[in-house]
């Protein structure tokens, strides 16, 4: 059982090292952002899965703080990209 969540945890460290090749070299800025969110949320179920697999619960609350951030440094940087600035005055 264990090794199956390993093989998935393998498997899931090398989809982020192939969005990391997008987020470095994406033909755009929106391809780019959309990239750092997808490696942002791997990197979450990625946390999950090796919770599991060392019998630490503690990492999914440090999985659901991540995600939280991953998804409000998502909107800032949209928000930045498409008005010019974060705060209107």
């Amino acid at each position: 059982m264990i090794e199956s969540f390993l093989i998935i945890g393998i498997i899931i460290a090398g989809t982020i090292l192939l969005c990391s090749y997008r987020a470095v070299y994406g033909p755009g800025i929106f391809n780019r952002i959309a990239a750092a969110n997808v490696i942002g949320t791997k990197a979450i179920v990625l946390l999950v899965v090796t919770g599991y697999i060392f019998e630490r619960p503690h990492f999914i609350d440090i999985a659901l703080m991540y995600s939280i951030l991953n998804f409000i440094g998502t909107i800032i940087i949209a928000k930045y990209l498409e008005r010019g600035e974060l705060c209107t005055s």
